[in-house]
């Protein structure tokens, strides 16, 4: 049985690994990622919140045990079996300060409130079974949302008692998120250049919450308007 996460509190017998050199599966992976981090901070700034933390593509430690399955794995270059973390995750009601990993017992026993996983041909399995199950189980995440480009489904999950429920669609196909206070939804446009359908996010009103670019870009729109509108251009 793993040991809780509060009890490992003690200098560990081993060095936690907080990178293991593994790739992200396509060019989409590596621009949606980063992508969905920065707009929930951009949600979580409109809505006056700092008591959070999200991460991208970084290992979660959630008992000692686990801790020490991964360090033997690329000690001894095993494979990779291991849970090492989700692809996106938010945390409520935590202080947001610069972080390597995240380690449960360093942070009150905390762990992902909020979770997104995007599907690949070799991952979507373990996503939908393993990981789904440890989510539930382990973490106690009140919602979990999966993307899978190559079919274009988008799901999301919310726990029920010890088990997750399906969220139920809106009429755009989108998924309101409790604990983001957002929906979760697609869109097709460019991002950094790059024209494939994203996970974004949406206000309860339906627009878009904007990436730091496209806000820039929509405020010179309003003053280039209100120039004109002034006859001042």
């Amino acid at each position: 049985m793993s040991q809780p996460a509060t009890a490992a509190l003690t200098p560990l017998p081993f060095e936690l690994v907080y990178g293991d050199g593994e790739l992200l599966e396509t060019e989409w992976h590596t621009y949606e990622l980063p992508l969905l981090r920065g707009l929930i901070r951009r949600a979580m700034a409109e809505q006056g919140r700092t008591d959070f933390y999200t991460g991208a593509h970084m290992f979660v430690y959630y008992s000692v045990e686990q801790g020490r399955e991964v360090a033997e794995e690329e000690e001894k270059k095993l494979p990779k079996r291991t849970f090492r973390g989700p692809d996106v995750f938010w945390v409520g009601g935590v202080e947001d300060h610069e972080r390597r990993m995240w380690i449960a017992w360093e942070e009150g026993g905390r762990l992902p409130d909020v979770v997104f996983e995007m599907l690949s041909p070799s991952t979507a399995q373990v996503d939908r079974t393993e990981k789904r199950d440890i989510y539930a189980r382990v973490f106690r995440a009140a919602e979990y949302f999966l993307y899978e480009p190559e079919t274009g489904k988008l799901e999301g999950l919310r726990l029920a008692g010890r088990f997750y429920q399906p969220i139920q669609p809106d009429e755009n196909g989108r998924l309101w998120s409790e604990q983001l206070g957002v929906l979760v939804g697609l869109w097709h446009g460019v991002v950094e250049g790059k024209r494939y359908d994203w996970v974004r996010l949406f206000r309860p009103d339906g627009t878009l919450v904007p990436t730091a670019e496209e806000a820039k870009d929509a405020e010179i729109a309003r003053l280039r308007a209100l120039l004109e509108e002034r006859g001042q251009v």
